[in-house]
Parts: C-alpha cells; sequence; structure tokens
C-alpha cells in the first residue's frame, strides 16, 4: 500500500477589493454584481468589484500616489511594492469588471488614481481551501471614478445596492462581515477612522486585530 501523503498548503493569493460608494436617496449604496453562473469559485454570489495582483501591477504607472495612512495601512503586511500593486489591482479590476475609470486611460493604458484609495480591512481565506486568497478592502466615493457601468460578463446585476439590499442576496459570509465594517467605518469621523484598530478577518468567524 502507498503511504498516505499530506495535502500540500494552499499559499493565499494577494488580492484586492474596491468598495465604490455613494450616497444614494435613501442612505449609502455601495457597487456590487453577482459572479456568473458558471463561475466555479462563487458562482451567483454577490461580490465587490476585484481580484488577485498581476505581476504587471508592480510596474503599473499611476496619476497619484497612495495616501501616506492608506500606504501606511497595506505595509502593515506587504512590503512597499506590492502595497502599492494592490492598489493598482483595485483600479484595474473595477475598470475590467465594470468599465468604470478611478483615474483616467491613455489609449489603452489604465493610469490609476490611487489617491482616492483609503483602506478598510484584509481577510484571509481559510487554510484546507484549494482557493485561497490574502485580500485587502479598499474604499473610493462614486464620484472619483468616470465612464459608464457596464458589465464584462464577469459580474452580473451590477449595481449600486443599498445595505439591506445586499443583504436580501446570496452573500458570502466574508462579504457580509466586511460590508459591516464599512458600514461601521462610514459613519466615523475622519479622525477617528485614522485612529481605529485595523482587522483582519480569518476563516468565517475570527476577527482579530492586525498586527
Amino acid at each position: 500500500m502507498a503511504p498516505r501523503t499530506t495535502p500540500r498548503a494552499v499559499r493565499p493569493k494577494h488580492a484586492a477589493s474596491l468598495i465604490l460608494w455613494r450616497q444614494g436617496k435613501d442612505g449609502p449604496e455601495v457597487l456590487m454584481g453577482l459572479r456568473h453562473a458558471r463561475h466555479r469559485f462563487m458562482p451567483n454570489v454577490l461580490v465587490f468589484p476585484g481580484g488577485r495582483v498581476d505581476r504587471a501591477d508592480h510596474r503599473a504607472p499611476a496619476l497619484s500616489e497612495l495616501p501616506a495612512f492608506t500606504r501606511a495601512c497595506l505595509e502593515r503586511k506587504a512590503p512597499p511594492s506590492l502595497a502599492r500593486a494592490l492598489g493598482i489591482a483595485a483600479a484595474r479590476e473595477l475598470e475590467e469588471e465594470t468599465g468604470l475609470v478611478l483615474g483616467r486611460t491613455e489609449g489603452r493604458r489604465l493610469l490609476p488614481d490611487l489617491g482616492a484609495l483609503e483602506y478598510l480591512c484584509r481577510a484571509v481565506t481559510p487554510a484546507g481551501l484549494p482557493r485561497r486568497f490574502n485580500a485587502r478592502f479598499l474604499v473610493a466615493p462614486a464620484a472619483a471614478a468616470q465612464g459608464a457601468l457596464r458589465g464584462s460578463g464577469e459580474l452580473e446585476e451590477l449595481r449600486y445596492f443599498a445595505f439591506e439590499d445586499a443583504f436580501r442576496h446570496k452573500i458570502a459570509t466574508i462579504t457580509a462581515k466586511v460590508l459591516a465594517e464599512f458600514r461601521d467605518w462610514l459613519a466615523m469621523p475622519p479622525a477617528a477612522r485614522e485612529a481605529r484598530e485595523l482587522i483582519c478577518f480569518r476563516g468565517q468567524d475570527t476577527r482579530t486585530p492586525e498586527r
């Protein structure tokens, strides 16, 4: 009998999601979409635009750089080059999945306005799963983005959702926790946002301070 082998642990891939928000007639709204039913990973689940960091994100130019506090938050668990690449990835994924541009384009090249990004939290997929992400959640006002909202096919029913409307859809536990974290963040004055304890979600239920 062949010896039993232990499955190799999957290393989380660095990823970034962008919470683009606006003030609606009944309160704050966030841009979200349903992942296509044919996706192997979380089909028919409501998510924020986002995805993993590409190698090219480390070298991509930008219209502006990250604000000092946003950069400091990202650099708690990332070297400077990765911290910046996370901001680039958030803006790139927004354009690819929604058609909205955070910054401007020159020809086919996106020049992200990283200066519009604020930091919310981090989430790490639990060990033992075949796909894992070390995801950072960034925030930007809808007024900072331009262009027509159009889906790429990856996200369906792409629109701005009020909080309660989003919670009525099929939503991953971690997305619900991040959305609740964002709602609390939005209610804070700017000074309190910078003074708050940074949070990392690990697994479905673990909310831990970022060290």
